[in-house]
């Protein structure tokens, strides 16, 4: 009797464990699935967002473009404030070379009223933007994206219909003052893709503020 006991036991003790193994890897393809970000060489997917001139724009709608620098960045954030000439002249620089600027506020307004909507368009008409400004409204964009700074800049290349991850992080080697750069990050790896070449610097630490979730 008392083996039969041990013996059902064991069954009960061996569904367990393996009901428990199952459970765990579905939490874990979840977790690994909700937190997982763009790395250098992955395929960045297409987004459909709020321009500041109310249309909705993605990366589909260039179809011209080699490829794309794609900007985290915000009216509030110093540094992204900083930047904003910046941001301007590597439009201008690039855009006609086949790699626009698509600016991107991933802030939830909420938390940051500058950051509004209406405040977007405010800015990017006093600034004289020359390129898309866009409204992560949902917040869903910039986590894909693995963007946790304003600003941060991710550098695309199209091979085919793909939009290839070549470059991640700062603008330059200076976040606050433009007269101090020495290193220009981003000017450097689009030269290369220019000149397919590989990118030397595929990857710096992004200064600024951090996203308001």
């Amino acid at each position: 009797m008392k083996n039969i006991h041990y013996f059902i036991l064991l069954i009960i003790i061996a569904i367990a464990v393996i009901v428990s193994i199952f459970s765990f890897t579905e939490v874990d393809t979840g977790i690994s699935t909700m937190i997982e970000n763009y790395k250098i060489g992955d395929k960045a997917e297409d987004f459909k967002l709020k321009n500041v001139d109310d249309k909705m724009v993605s990366m589909a709608d260039f179809k011209k473009a080699k490829g794309f620098i794609i900007i985290f960045t915000c009216n509030s954030c110093p540094y992204s404030v900083a930047n904003e000439d910046r941001i301007i002249a590597l439009d201008k620089k690039y855009k006609k070379k086949g790699y626009p600027v698509i600016a991107i506020n991933p802030n939830n307004p909420a938390l940051s009223p500058e950051d509004s909507f209406e405040m977007m368009k405010e800015r990017s008409k006093q600034k004289g933007f020359t390129f898309p400004y866009l409204f992560d409204e949902d917040q869903e964009v910039f986590p894909l994206y693995g963007a946790t700074r304003t600003p941060h800049v991710f550098v695309l290349k199209k091979n085919k219909l793909d939009y290839i991850v070549n470059y991640i992080g700062a603008i330059d080697d200076s976040s606050r003052s433009a007269e101090t750069v020495k290193t220009k990050y981003v000017e450097n790896a689009i030269d290369a893709l220019i000149d397919g070449k590989p990118v030397e610097v595929t990857h710096t630490k992004a200064i600024g503020c951090s996203i308001k979730k």
